[in-house]
């Protein structure tokens, strides 16, 4: 078999599981491996193709990886949605318990409960909105220090 049909075979073996486990290290070393296939199609020897697939992934994970990881999770002024509404502030117009209550978070009223099942807020209490479960907004009551 062809040197860089072995290594082809090694990339997509890596770029899927890549999609399974979205590391962003696998896909790194996929890339690497297409790089080593190009090497071994313009007739270069084992050891200079394991070089390439050695630089390519040192720098993708020492480069690319790092940034990559830094612009993967959207910052909150873009965020739209429920996802928009969480770690925001929002003011308790029930008593809000692990199982209902209701918030005004911003101008609109939301379905909620307590993030601690034992927990039992007042209505007019100021919280922060932990997440968004559905329609129900999951409170934590402001620690004011």
């Amino acid at each position: 078999m062809a040197d860089w049909l072995v290594w082809l075979i090694a990339a997509g073996a890596l770029a899927a599981a890549e999609v399974l486990t979205l590391t962003l290290v696998l896909g790194m070393l996929a890339i690497a491996a297409v790089a080593a296939a190009a090497v071994a199609g313009l007739g270069g020897p084992a050891a200079v193709q394991v070089i390439a697939f050695v630089a390519g992934a040192l720098l993708l994970l020492g480069v690319v990886r790092p940034v990559a990881r830094r612009h993967r999770h959207t910052p909150v002024e873009l965020r739209t949605g429920a996802a928009a509404l969480v770690g925001r502030r929002a003011i308790a117009l029930t008593v809000v318990d692990a199982h209902s209550g209701q918030v005004r978070i911003g101008g609109e009223v939301w379905s909620a409960r307590t993030y601690d099942e034992h927990a039992v807020i007042p209505a007019g209490t100021a919280v922060d909105v932990a997440q968004i479960d559905g329609a129900t907004a999951v409170v934590l009551p402001l620690e004011i220090t």
